[in-house]
């Protein structure tokens, strides 16, 4: 642009002059740019009047206070002056963001102390841990009950009412992805290989231990079965993961809290506080749940993708095969988060979501179709007409611990993991309103998840019960993933759609990770506008530190105190989330009063 602007009769010393007050006019300070200006005006108007009027007297350029190099320099530059101006304003805009470093620093230092004694005491820390999570479980639970149906209830109340039309960004604001885009994102980021693994298993072990005390392998413990993986992955969970964003993308988009973190969406209740060492602590402590909950992801779905690997190359298995999976995954979901949103997140999501539709598709049209269907009308059935029995179910006075064991479980992992899908939802929901958000998460989640449950589960229970697959005799000798690819095996193309399953595994546990990545970049960042995003070398080293831990664990063989410190982190959250309700409460009183307030001035002044 600067050169389509230049006067060939300009002279080199002029050029040399006009590049270096461009430099100086973006570096200095506004009092001096203002001078210059003023300077450069009074010079243009003599300039002017002397071409216009060749008659009119010499002006000598002593008089305007302008000694010859500036005037040289004011008049070389005073073609570029708008543009100038322009490039700083828009520098000053589009300012690169910088990290908070108390909550950068305090979270990588609050994981090292948890890697080190794990990895140095790994049989040690497993035995705390263990204590300390099945004593949260067993005097916790009745807390996790309640606290999942008042969330529950929350929802409906938001999408019901008056707070349902609101739009986030206001009035006049456009969303800024396609809806299909949008709920292919938020469904990867929050389902991701997890969906896989225990929509294919999940149903055996409730089989061989079922709840309501009934008999192990029977046919009523076979309908349950199918059933209580729809429950676990359904409305529910998805309530967790929704109001979180609600309340984020309400702090973020309307109230103009340009710090996208979670103790932002607390101010509403703890003040000023949100922005000193009680805010910082409550970022750190989800930094520090979240990089230990996707860890644990990352370790979990590892081992299935290295069963596959080796069961179609050879390759044996062992911690090279396993870092070099982790390795590949993190090049594969640094890249997608360090391209951003829209270049990167955005279309592995998408291809993502055609990818799942195309294996769920294949699998029910080759596996046992009707069984896939029959079943799945029967679990849909059996869950809604006893999704509030079941949502209360303790089973004190029987003594099983089915509803700590899963259940509970379960409740205490989406908590962990709600913050960190509140904030990557808030990021994207631009444009949408309250209700539509929650209608989205909460139908189109539970529903993806329950076809993924419907096909991959029934079709392992149908070889189960048919004999075709010893499936819960494979889980018990063998593990989980050895299960998983006897399932696939015994399916037409069977080593065709292992490929197809472990390329869907790999592609699903990266949207969640590339998403988690810019998550804990965001959280560690000042402030991000609406349109910003956070600095590309932070995405990449998180998601160097997510692989790091995984690596770490893995070699130490350290998987299940990670799963254990996702119920632990729950805890704290438990109260974290009950604040970012208050606030939300708060903040809607306040913003409608002033809507009522503004409606009454008129009539007042009329008056």
């Amino acid at each position: 642009m600067v050169a389509e602007r230049r006067d060939p009769s300009v002279s080199l010393p002029q050029r040399a002059f006009e590049t270096f007050f461009l430099f100086c006019y973006d570096k200095s300070n506004d009092v001096f740019s203002t001078e210059i200006f003023i300077l450069i005006t009074r010079w243009n108007r003599t300039r002017t009047k002397r071409k216009n009027c060749p008659q009119s007297p010499v002006v000598n350029k002593h008089q305007l206070g302008i000694k010859k190099p500036l005037s040289l320099l004011c008049s070389a530059s005073l073609y570029y002056i708008s543009g100038a101006t322009q490039r700083k304003d828009e520098n000053q805009a589009m300012k690169k963001p910088k990290i908070q470093p108390i909550v950068f620093w305090g979270s990588l230092a609050a994981i090292a102390l948890l890697i080190a004694p794990l990895a140095l005491g790994p049989e040690q820390s497993v035995n705390v841990m263990n204590e300390v999570r099945n004593w949260i479980t067993s005097s916790f639970g009745w807390l996790y009950l309640w606290f999942t149906v008042a969330i529950f209830a929350v929802l409906i109340w938001l999408a019901a009412g008056r707070a349902g039309k609101i739009k986030f960004g206001g009035a006049d604001a456009e969303p800024e992805f396609s809806t299909v885009s949008w709920i292919a994102m938020l469904f990867t980021a929050g389902i991701g290989s997890s969906l896989l693994y225990w929509g294919a298993i999940e149903w055996s072990y409730y089989l061989t231990d079922p709840p309501f005390g009934l008999e192990a392998n029977s046919d009523e413990a076979a309908r349950w079965a199918s059933t209580y993986g729809l429950f676990h992955w359904g409305f529910t969970a998805w309530a967790i993961y929704c109001l979180p964003g609600v309340i984020i993308a309400y702090a973020f988009h309307q109230r103009g809290h340009r710090v996208l973190n979670l103790s932002q969406a607390c101010r509403g209740i703890i003040g000023k506080h949100a922005d000193g060492w009680l805010g910082k602590i409550i970022d750190i402590f989800f930094v520090f749940g979240l990089v230990g909950g996707v860890g644990t992801s990352l370790g979990l779905g590892t081992p299935m993708v290295a069963e596959g690997v080796s069961n179609l190359t050879g390759i044996p298995q062992g911690l090279g095969l396993n870092t070099g999976i982790i390795l590949l995954w993190t090049l594969l979901f640094g890249l997608s988060s360090f391209l951003g949103l829209k270049r990167g997140i955005r279309r592995l999501a998408d291809l993502n979501l055609y990818l799942a539709a195309a294996v769920g598709v294949f699998i029910l049209v080759v596996g046992p179709t009707l069984f896939i269907l029959d079943t799945f009308t029967n679990s849909v059935g059996l869950l809604l007409q006893n999704f509030i029995p079941m949502s209360f179910f303790f089973d004190s006075i029987g003594g099983s611990d089915f509803t700590e064991a899963w259940t509970i479980f379960y409740w205490a992992w989406w908590i962990a993991y709600a913050p960190y899908i509140g904030l990557f939802t808030a990021r994207i929901s631009r444009g949408r309103t309250i209700r539509q958000l929650i209608l989205a998460m909460l139908l189109a989640g539970s529903v993806g998840c329950w076809l993924a449950f419907a096909i991959l589960g029934n079709t392992g229970l149908y070889f189960e019960l048919n004999n075709v697959v010893p499936v819960t005799d494979i889980l018990a000798n063998n593990g989980a993933p050895a299960a998983i690819i006897s399932i696939l095996a015994a399916l037409p193309f069977g080593d065709l759609l292992l490929v197809v399953f472990l390329l869907l595994f790999l592609i699903f546990m990266a949207t969640t990770l590339d998403s988690s990545a810019y998550t804990l970049a965001s959280v560690a960042t000042k402030e991000l506008d609406s349109e910003q995003e956070p600095a590309r070398w932070q995405r990449m080293f998180w998601s160097f530190v997510l692989a790091v831990v995984a690596i770490v664990m893995i070699a130490g063989g350290g998987l299940e105190p990670l799963q254990n410190l996702t119920i632990i982190t729950s805890v704290p959250l438990l109260l974290v989330l009950t604040l970012m309700t208050l606030s939300l409460r708060r903040w809607l009183q306040e913003d409608w009063q002033k809507e009522i307030d503004q409606k009454q001035r008129p009539q007042i002044k009329a008056g």
